[in-house]
């Protein structure tokens, strides 16, 4: 009985989430790619009063930065340190 409660609950959960799921994927996305910009701000040139504290995360961000930067429609890197294409 209560697997078949538990069952009807997942169900009905999955039926109230699956049409925001995209939403919450691209806002989650767009979240992501502001958190980039202000960690390689510094090194595109715009000035950002966190430099101190975004500079050391830099490292931790090149896996993604070939993704975000096709994404911000950018065909190659604009970073003369960062060579990912």
């Amino acid at each position: 009985m209560f697997e078949r409660l538990k069952a009807i609950g997942a169900g009905l959960d999955e039926f109230y989430k699956a049409p925001y799921r995209r939403e919450f994927a691209r806002a989650a996305r767009e979240e992501d790619d502001l958190f980039t910009l202000l960690v390689a701000s510094e090194l595109l040139g715009i000035p950002n009063p966190a430099t101190y504290y975004t500079l050391e995360l830099m490292p931790l961000m090149y896996e993604d930065f070939h993704a975000w930067h096709t994404r911000m429609g950018m065909e190659r890197s604009p970073l003369d340190g960062v060579r990912c294409c």
